[in-house]
């Protein structure tokens, strides 16, 4: 055991608490880029494939593109209230909730915190599902090869979370967003290559079928009902594998000025969404093309891949290692918030707001806090016993992507930006962006009705 010393002078999460000016920002453009796709790039990229096959070749396709657009516009508005009141102002938001607060007011502050917080906690337990499906895929892969095609290799999920949620524990105590950059390039780099291996394996499979299979319609089913839920859930996973508002302005507030914040915020969208796009329309449309109405719901998880073994094995380790830093890329906003929270609460308590230093042999100090610790760990254990209780992968993306699509993505970064260009009430630039949102919203509302029902009748099957 280490030697324990009081440091009463380190203030909890220095890096978040002290004065916006003293904050050392060193973040580029490509350290933004790498934090996105690490955040977008995800659980849901390994839908795709079973999304395009439920909407068809026309529908799938495009509605990527059409998600892609939509993420695009949301993340240029709002990096620009990364500054209030104007993009160019001394004031800063260093998280989406202080750009409501400021923009919008306590009132809207709060409706958007319930939001944000299920959004970014839903996001651990998706990642949560799917690491633990990963590494027992690996496994069912190793069986298949060993005792053929035919065998019953069955394996739970329970231990894989387990051994996750204890991963993400010590994980956890990364003090914040500033000290991760490294996390998030080891990550990205991971999340490029699985979705280089799910899109080469559909590739080959197409070669192997010789032929496109697929129709435009999608997926038949016995009733139009059927077709409408399972149609309504891929909107929803869809949905779940794109936006990034929540996070945007925490990465924002890594990068170095000048050039202008929103300047290189915008840029680094523009990129990365265009790079997450082309592995997106590759990696659905390859698997729909290789299986056709028999895509699984995880390209790399569901077996319609067998061989060769050693490289699905390789992919699945890929994702378990990036979804390790995707998990911190949407805890550390909660963290961070609970933190301060309880810090400007509790002023003088040791608990909250003490700093105790450990030196073990063979390693460097570190310090640890004990309200840190205590919080974080109880988060990542709440985290994974939810998804213990409901590990149904496509279902939970649905119901996520869905239900936070419409406020986190359009409703508040369209309001804020009303306010910020003082824009009036039914000019033609109000109705277009009025009309933008009620559309969307339309989308949240039918792909949260088609994710539950799914998650139901996951639930009682």
């Amino acid at each position: 055991m280490g030697k324990a010393e009081e440091d009463q002078q380190s203030p909890l999460l220095p890096s978040t608490m002290e004065p916006s000016e003293s904050v050392k920002r060193t973040g580029t453009i490509w350290t933004a880029i790498a934090h996105i796709i690490t955040g977008v790039i995800g659980a849901g990229v390994l839908s795709l494939a079973w999304s395009v096959a439920q909407l068809g070749w026309i529908a799938g396709p495009l509605l990527m593109i059409v998600f892609a657009s939509v993420t695009i516009v949301s993340s240029n508005i709002l990096s620009d209230c990364y500054r209030y009141p104007d993009p160019y102002a001394p004031t800063r938001n260093r998280s989406y909730l202080e750009a409501v607060k400021l923009y919008l007011g306590d009132k809207l502050q709060t409706v958007s915190a319930v939001f944000v917080h299920e959004s970014l906690y839903g996001g651990g337990i998706a990642y949560t599902i799917t690491a633990a499906s990963s590494v027992k895929a690996i496994q069912k892969s190793n069986c298949y090869h060993t005792e053929g095609h035919q065998a019953s290799c069955t394996y739970g999920d329970t231990l894989y979370m387990l051994i996750f949620g204890a991963v993400q524990i010590v994980v956890s105590q990364i003090p914040d967003f500033h000290n991760m950059q490294w996390l998030s390039a080891i990550a990205a780099i991971m999340s490029f290559a699985y979705s280089f291996i799910g899109l080469g394996l559909g590739l080959a499979k197409v070669i192997e079928n010789g032929s496109i299979t697929g129709t435009l319609s999608g997926v038949a089913t016995t009733t139009v009902a059927a077709k409408l839920w399972l149609a309504f859930q891929a909107l929803g996973d869809i949905a779940f594998a794109y936006p990034y508002s929540i996070i945007l302005l925490e990465i924002q507030d890594t990068l170095k000025s000048p050039p202008p914040e929103n300047y290189m915020m915008k840029k680094a969208s523009l990129i990365a969404i265009l790079v997450t796009t082309f592995f997106y329309l590759c990696c659905g449309c390859f698997g729909y093309a290789a299986f056709g109405d028999d895509t699984p719901g995880n390209l790399l998880t569901g077996f319609g891949f067998y061989e060769p073994y050693w490289l699905i094995d390789f992919a699945n380790a890929c994702i378990v290692l990036h979804l390790v830093g995707g998990y911190q890329v949407y805890s550390q906003p909660v963290f961070a918030v609970a933190e301060r929270w309880f810090s400007k609460k509790y002023p003088d308590s040791a608990f909250v707001n003490n700093f105790y230093s450990f030196r073990i042999p063979m390693f460097p100090r570190f310090q640890v806090n004990p309200f840190r610790l205590c919080f974080r760990t109880v988060y990542v254990i709440s985290t994974t016993g939810i998804a213990m209780l409901f590990p149904y992968f496509n279902q939970v993306l649905g119901v996520l992507g869905a239900l936070n699509f419409w406020p986190l993505a359009i409703y508040f970064p369209v309001e804020m930006y009303f306010v910020q260009k003082k824009i009036g009430t039914w000019t033609k630039k109000w109705i277009a962006l009025q009309a933008f949102s009620f559309v969307c919203f339309l989308v949240t509302v039918v792909g949260v009705i088609g994710s539950i029902e799914g998650l139901i009748s996951a639930k009682l099957s």
